[in-house]
């Protein structure tokens, strides 16, 4: 999955969780390949897990479950 989706997608969910968005940022996690990370709002961070074979479905249930989870 290349950056641009994974940003597409984050917005998205973020959206429909009702999260204002000023700023986002996704770049890969240097320290875990095929981990995206995730940054927004005022030091707001999300780790996500995907790589090649990875739905939008699967991002977007991590995101969910990272949101609600706080």
């Amino acid at each position: 999955m290349e950056q641009q989706d994974v940003e597409r997608i984050a917005r998205t969910a973020l959206k429909e969780l009702g999260v204002t968005l000023t700023t986002l940022t996704v770049a890969p996690a240097e320290s875990h390949p095929g981990s995206w990370r995730i940054e927004f709002g005022e030091g707001r961070v999300l780790n996500i897990k995907c790589g090649q074979g990875s739905t939008p479905q699967w991002v977007r249930a991590q995101i969910f479950e990272q949101i609600l989870s706080r």
